[in-house]
């Protein structure tokens, strides 16, 4: 297939499980639930990183957090990093963004003004949104679940109406636009009568909100500070404002798809959110250096342009892949900085596994802030069964998600699962290594229960591994030890 028009729609901070196609919980998503049924559910969908900015990198530079700069919340991106936008806008692709952007390395509003790649006509970002406001209504804005609220006054339907000003007066073109909401992420704001919807609602719980943190990792129970060891008897989970702003969202994106469908029928719908949210699962809270599903498995779902409609895709796919499929969908070659791989295999010919497996990184949460457990190096790999958990300066996990979905029980020094955990585990590190990973070492690798460890090395596996990037926006880099243009970009040093 090939289809210059392409629709990204985002939401922050929506669980899988909070949209009524992946599970019924009694949450209310019907414009959602009608992308699916009318294109492609991706069932095992996983970002990059769970925390807002790095999760952002990941889908709209099409590489790893760790290699963009993006590895923390407030932190900018690296400039020799091309974002989806630019390498598409260079190709004639009329591209536009609104919404959230959160990879400016600004404050968690941005700096108000478009990045390279982006029309600068439609850049509507949070700080956009505030500085339209007088003083008293910034502070409004700001309160978790504000009465008194109309849509016109939220950030979601004013970003809904600058995407369907663009689609009504750009569909004949070639476009990318992207619509990036901050809901149901707090504030949560909302009108009624959403705001008051799930005032009685209990959202269902798992059996992993009981998990007292017993065989899991230490810097987990630093996090929970005393929740693990509480009576969870009693526990409901309440969040009405949180929930009836995810319901409100999803109104939203039905004006947008309406539009979509009115001015541009033949084009194609990307929606997907950033990361989860705990929700007191595993006794947790928000998101950060965990991967349990609560918080990195989130909704992917592509509709139109005769892509086959309600498809199930069961296997393994993540935010990674999204800006090849982009690429591919519209007919580009893939960048060779690329780290993913595009799903339009998997698109034209339902039930194929693109990934064997998947990764998923934490680095910080923010750097802006000391409250959120400073530095946490984790690398996770998943391979739609098993997933292998590397907390760097804490204890490792390992869960068979087929016997237990919810994560409780920790299998990593279990000695009949050692074999698939030193499989996951060597393709871990051989992910680090093909992605230039710059946390990469032999300390990854020297972890208490790989009994087959190589001895600890400074040189560590003597490899170097050169950035690729199309010539169109840097030239061949150079061989170190000869001053000459590199043949390989992995090899080993000083061949």
């Amino acid at each position: 297939m090939k289809n210059r028009k392409v629709i990204l729609i985002m939401t922050d901070s929506q669980r899988w499980d909070m949209v009524g196609c992946y599970k019924n919980t009694g949450l209310l998503t019907p414009n959602i639930d009608s992308l699916a049924e009318n294109g492609i559910r991706c069932d095992r969908a996983y970002t990059t990183q769970p925390v807002c900015q790095a999760a952002r990198a990941g889908i709209f530079t099409g590489r790893y957090p760790h290699s963009t700069g993006c590895w923390s919340n407030l932190e900018g991106m690296a400039d020799n990093v091309h974002t989806l936008g630019e390498r598409l806008q260079n190709k004639g692709i009329h591209t536009a963004f609104v919404g959230k952007w959160h990879l400016d390395g600004s404050d968690y509003f941005g700096l108000g003004k478009a990045p390279v790649g982006w029309d600068s006509r439609y850049w509507f970002d949070m700080r956009n949104y505030l500085e339209g406001m007088s003083e008293e209504d910034r502070k409004k804005s700001r309160q978790n679940g504000a009465e008194g609220i109309s849509a016109e006054f939220t950030y979601g339907h004013q970003c809904s109406d600058k995407a369907i000003d663009f689609l009504y007066n750009y569909a004949n073109e070639d476009f990318f636009l992207v619509v990036s909401y901050d809901e149901p992420h707090d504030p949560s704001l909302c009108p009624e009568p959403y705001r008051s919807m799930y005032n009685d609602f209990e959202f269902p719980k798992s059996e992993n909100i009981y998990d007292s943190l017993e065989n899991k990792p230490s810097h987990q129970k630093v996090w929970a500070n005393g929740r693990n060891k509480e009576d969870k008897s009693n526990i409901r989970l309440c969040a009405p404002r949180f929930f009836g702003c995810n319901t409100f969202i999803d109104k939203e994106i039905g004006r947008v798809v309406a539009a979509a469908d009115k001015y541009a029928p033949d084009c194609v719908i990307i929606y997907t959110s950033d990361h989860g949210d705990m929700l007191s699962s595993h006794s947790l809270f928000a998101k950060g250096p965990a991967a349990y599903d609560e918080i990195t498995r989130i909704p992917l779902i592509i509709r139109g342009g005769g892509i086959p409609k309600g498809v199930v895709d069961p296997n393994p796919v993540s935010h990674i892949d999204i800006a090849p499929t982009i690429m591919d969908i519209m007919g580009f070659e893939i960048p060779k900085a690329f780290d993913g791989k595009s799903l339009l295999p998997s698109i034209e010919n339902p039930g194929k596994r693109v990934n064997d497996k998947i990764f998923i990184e934490f680095g910080r949460y923010e750097t802006d802030h000391d409250g959120f457990g400073g530095f946490q190096p984790m690398r996770a790999v998943f391979d739609g069964r098993y997933k292998l958990v590397v907390n760097l300066l804490s204890e490792d996990e390992l869960y068979d998600l087929d016997t237990d979905p919810a994560e409780n029980r920790n299998l990593i020094s279990e000695e009949e699962y050692s074999s698939v955990r030193d499989i996951l585990h060597d393709a871990l590190l051989e992910n680090m290594n093909r992605t230039r990973d710059p946390f990469r070492g032999y300390y990854w690798e020297n972890r208490p229960w790989r009994k087959d460890a190589n001895a600890p090395s400074w040189d560590y596996t003597l490899m170097t591994r050169q950035r690729e990037e199309d010539a169109e926006y840097e030239p061949r880099q150079l061989d170190y030890s000869t001053g000459l243009e590199m043949t390989n970009a992995v090899r080993k040093k000083n061949a």
